[in-house]
C-alpha cells in the first residue's frame, strides 16, 4: 500500500472514530432510518465521511433559513424543529429522535432549513455531505424510497397541524394532543389513567400553536366538563369517551 493511500485511509479511520465520539467501533446508521438498508461495508465507508456534532440542551443544530449543505442524523438525544415569528411567536413544527433525519426537504429544492433545529437534551448528531448523500441516493433507489416515504409521512402531519390551526378550537387541539400522548404509554386509554406531559404551557402552546393564557383556558374547560382532572403537572383522564371525541373534532 503507498504511503498516499495509507494517509487517507488513516483519515477515513479518523474520521469515523470522531463519528462515533471515540468510543469503541459501533454501527450508528445500523440503526438509522434509510441507512440500515445499506450492506455494512457501505455503512462503514459513509461513516467515514461523517463528522460528528454535540450539543447540550438549547442548542442550535441548524437554523432556519440557513443554506443546506447536508443531511443531520441523530444518534442520540431529541430535537425540536420549531418556527419563530417576526413578533417572536414559536410554533414547534415537530420533534425527533435517535435514528431520525433532519434536513430531507432543502436537499433537492436548493432552498435553506424550513425550521430551527434546537437539541431539548444532550444530543449526538451525525453530519452527512450533501453531495454524498445525493450520490447515494442514485446509487440505492430503496434508500431514495425510504427517504421519500419519511418526508411524505411529514407532509401528512403537517398538513393535519394546519387543518387543527385553521378548523379547530384550542380545548380540541389540547384534547387531540393529551389524547395522543395518553396512546402513547402502550395501555389502552381508560378512566383514572395519568400521564405527565412534561411541558410548561408555554410550551405547550408552541406545539398547539396558540399563546399560553389560551393553554390555561382550554385546560380550565377540559377540567370543568370532567373530561381530566389535574395534580399539579400530571393529568387524570376522567372521561376517555369525550376525551377521544373532543380529539376527533366531535366534541
Amino acid at each position: 500500500m503507498t504511503s498516499s493511500a495509507k494517509r487517507k485511509r488513516g483519515s477515513a479511520r479518523a474520521r469515523a472514530e470522531a463519528a462515533h465520539g471515540g468510543a469503541p467501533q459501533r454501527d450508528p446508521l445500523g440503526r438509522a432510518a434509510h441507512f440500515c438498508l445499506l450492506p455494512p461495508a457501505e455503512r462503514r465507508r459513509v461513516l467515514g465521511r461523517c463528522t460528528a456534532r454535540t450539543l447540550g440542551p438549547g442548542e442550535v443544530l441548524f437554523a432556519e433559513g440557513e443554506p443546506c449543505r447536508g443531511l443531520y442524523l441523530l444518534v442520540e438525544g431529541r430535537v425540536e424543529l420549531r418556527q419563530v415569528s417576526p413578533r417572536g411567536r414559536e410554533q414547534v413544527l415537530h420533534t425527533e429522535g435517535p435514528g431520525a433525519t433532519l434536513g430531507e426537504a432543502p436537499l433537492f429544492d436548493q432552498g435553506g432549513y424550513v425550521a430551527s433545529a434546537v437539541a431539548t437534551v444532550p444530543t449526538r448528531a451525525l453530519f452527512i455531505p450533501k453531495a454524498e448523500v445525493i450520490a447515494l441516493l442514485r446509487r440505492r433507489p430503496a434508500v431514495a424510497t425510504s427517504l421519500l416515504q419519511t418526508m411524505a409521512r411529514r407532509v401528512r402531519r403537517f398538513a393535519d397541524m394546519a387543518g387543527g390551526l385553521a378548523f379547530r378550537p384550542v380545548p380540541e387541539r389540547l384534547a387531540h394532543y393529551i389524547a395522543t400522548a395518553a396512546g402513547e404509554l402502550g395501555r389502552p386509554v381508560t378512566a383514572r389513567l395519568q400521564l405527565d406531559l412534561a411541558l410548561t404551557q408555554e410550551q405547550l402552546a408552541a406545539r398547539l400553536g396558540t399563546v399560553r393564557e389560551l393553554v390555561a383556558r382550554a385546560f380550565a374547560q377540559l377540567e370543568k366538563s370532567g373530561v381530566i382532572a389535574r395534580k399539579r403537572t400530571r393529568i387524570v383522564i376522567r372521561d376517555p369517551e369525550k376525551l377521544a371525541a373532543l380529539a376527533r373534532g366531535d366534541g
